[in-house]
């Protein structure tokens, strides 16, 4: 799954109407309704705040709403364009301040969802990869070159503790802990032991063609 890599507008006029797209990051479906609410706030003068909103690791929780246009012309194609682009954990608002031109059906389809893709494209998108936290401990005298080891071959360590003995807290793609398992035993001649802690999700940019 994707997500996007900042929070961001952009705006599309269309027949004198703007469609002002807002997109934000949520971890709950209360984060998402408070930036709906807030992007409301924000726009009290605005006819519509349509919304779509993706959440959680595998994109399980998604809600449209239509605000006041026709059904299933404005909220559904925002939530397609989160769809289609694989995306989680993110909320998009279209705030459309009429302009008196009727746009009919497909103008109304194609306003809304264009408004979110080209917002889509102004903030960048993230891959979320599963990664596990591995800690392993070793005394000072090989801690300085497994660390060296550790970068060299291209592992993330997210932390180093410095107490009594040195502990490295090492980003491990979920489907390679096994390799490893077996790498650092090697690296260390059997001397670190791997502990598998929680799986998180490492943001990697997805670069357009």
């Amino acid at each position: 799954m994707r997500t996007i890599r900042r929070s961001g507008e952009f705006e599309l006029e269309i027949k004198r109407s703007r469609f002002l797209c807002a997109l934000s990051r949520a971890d709950s479906e209360e984060q998402a309704r408070e930036f709906v609410a807030l992007r409301r706030k924000l726009h009290h003068d605005a006819r519509h705040h349509c919304s779509a909103y993706v959440l959680d690791a595998d994109g399980r929780t998604q809600r449209s709403n239509d605000d006041g246009e026709p059904a299933g012309t404005a909220g559904v194609p925002m939530l397609e364009v989160l769809r289609h682009n694989e995306l989680t954990r993110v909320v998009a608002v279209v705030t459309r301040y009429f302009g008196g031109t009727l746009l009919g059906a497909g103008g109304l389809v194609r306003a809304y969802g264009g408004a979110v893709s080209a917002a889509l494209e102004q903030v960048g998108l993230a891959e979320l990869r599963p990664m596990r936290l591995v800690s392993t401990t070793v005394d000072y005298l090989v801690a300085g070159k497994l660390e060296n080891d550790l970068r060299s071959h291209g592992f993330s360590v997210s932390d180093v503790d410095y107490s009594d003995r040195v502990r490295f807290v090492v980003e491990v793609p979920a489907d390679d802990v096994e390799d490893f398992r077996h790498w650092l035993a090697e690296a260390t001649g059997g001397a670190a032991e791997p502990v598998l802690g929680e799986v998180v999700h490492a943001e990697v940019p997805v670069r357009r063609p």
